[in-house]
């Protein structure tokens, strides 16, 4: 019977619950991130990837190329709130799901089982109206005969689109993708295709597996092979939640060079660091493994007194471990970095990390320091939500210079009023981030 697998993902996932919660921001730029000079992208709305800004990249990158974008922290409380609502609908739908991260997840379900292309197409349609009905974000989804083909159509369906792949029509567009699309091929794997003159999916599947084997290894070889095939029986099903996140790279020369080493691993630092915003968690502790040309493998950790997902602050404190690791001159093969204590939320440091001066990315990027607004004396911060006892709830628009200006809106309000207020004004407050979905109006 025809198999079919359907895989969700969130659009622009973060950005867009800012723009759903905040109805000023909606169709203009959105940026969530750090928002010092040294902070990370979190997630770019599509109006911002016009501009060439996107995630993972260094906000202060960003914003040079997207000067108009409105730059708030990231709220994973509500982003969580949000991804749970959505799962359940999704769970509503569909009997075997398997959520990857908090923007995306794979189902099966079984009424689809043997349906042709047009069932599952508006089974799809039927799918993301409730989503966007009952939560107000888009999704867009993709469907195919295996986990990896509704990925990659989902992919290709992006933003708030759908797209259906017939079983007929699975190798014609698997063939023209590039090799990096297909799972487990990263930038080794792909370079080493590369070499061989093999850059499309079509091009590997032609191959002789005995070739494929002989380049990249039995067991990933044949897998990688019968993905290029369209073959694909790895079944949707619920994962344990992951107890750490990681990132780690073999060099195929070793590194003695001290400053390209710490540079590396603070690469592998802002890879694990985006597979942890993409879980919507926050990591207490951070460990560095290294190994010597002798593969001698060392770790070393560190543990913070409360979990972040700050990157300048992880990221300095995995240079700070290989710093103690590893010997001067020492020949390093191997690096790689972890995040576990994973946590749902976080508590901002009080006093800023002593190794902060260290950014993730590798990738020089020249800058013109630009001034920053003075503190307000209450220490509001642009983007931070707060309660007026008669205004209710709204979120900090700017602040300096003993003023603050606060927009009064919610998900549910449309957009709402500024105004103006003394930064001590007594009756303004911290608030509670989970009531700018305005849910409780429900």
């Amino acid at each position: 019977m025809r198999r079919w697998v359907l895989h969700m993902d969130m659009d622009a996932f973060f950005a867009s619950v800012e723009q759903l919660t905040r109805p000023t921001v909606r169709e203009r730029p959105v940026l969530v991130g750090g928002l010092g000079p040294r902070g990370t992208v979190a997630g770019a709305s599509y109006e911002a990837r016009t501009y060439g800004a996107r995630s993972a990249m260094p906000m202060a990158e960003a914003r040079r190329l997207c000067p108009v974008a409105v730059v708030l922290p990231p709220r994973f409380r509500v982003y969580s709130a949000v991804s749970e609502r959505v799962l359940g609908i999704v769970r509503d739908v569909s009997a075997v799901v398997q959520q990857v991260s908090i923007d995306e997840a794979f189902m099966e379900p079984a009424e689809l089982a043997g349906a042709e292309a047009a069932t599952v197409e508006d089974f799809a349609a039927q799918l993301r109206a409730r989503v966007r009905r009952e939560t107000g974000v888009t999704a867009s989804i993709g469907a195919g005969s295996g986990k990896q083909l509704a990925k990659i159509a989902s992919g290709l369906a992006k933003p708030d689109g759908a797209l259906v792949v017939p079983p007929q029509e699975e190798i014609e567009l698997l063939s023209a993708l590039p090799v990096r699309k297909l799972w487990g091929i990263g930038p080794v794997t792909e370079g080493k295709l590369h070499r061989i003159g093999v850059h499309t999916i079509g091009e590997l599947a032609a191959l002789h597996l005995g070739d494929v084997t002989s380049l990249l290894g039995q067991a990933h070889g044949t897998e990688l092979h019968r993905l290029a095939h369209g073959i694909d029986d790895h079944p949707v099903e619920e994962r344990a939640e992951a107890k750490q996140v990681s990132a780690e790279t073999t060099f195929d020369i070793d590194i003695t060079d001290r400053t390209r080493l710490l540079a590396e691993v603070a690469g592998m630092a802002g890879n694990a660091h985006r597979r942890l915003v993409s879980s919507g968690r926050a990591a207490k502790t951070v460990t560095v493994k290294v190994r010597d040309s002798d593969f001698t493998t060392i770790s070393r950790a560190e543990t913070f007194a409360s979990a972040t997902s700050d990157a300048a602050t992880l990221a300095a404190a995995a240079r700070r471990l290989t710093s103690v690791a590893v010997p001067p001159g020492t020949p390093i093969r191997l690096v790689g970095v972890s995040y576990s204590g994973l946590a749902n939320s976080e508590q901002e440091a009080l006093f800023e990390s002593p190794g902060s001066e260290v950014v993730v990315s590798t990738q020089s990027v020249e800058q013109t320091p630009t001034a920053e607004p003075a503190p307000a004396p209450r220490g509001w911060r642009a983007g931070d939500d707060v309660w007026h006892d008669e205004h209710g709830h709204g979120w900090v628009q700017g602040a300096g210079l003993g003023r603050v200006t606060v927009r009064f809106e919610t998900a549910t309000t449309g957009r709402g009023v500024a105004r103006t207020f003394a930064s001590d004004e007594p009756l303004l407050h911290p608030g509670d981030p989970l009531d700018s979905l305005g849910w409780q109006s429900d």
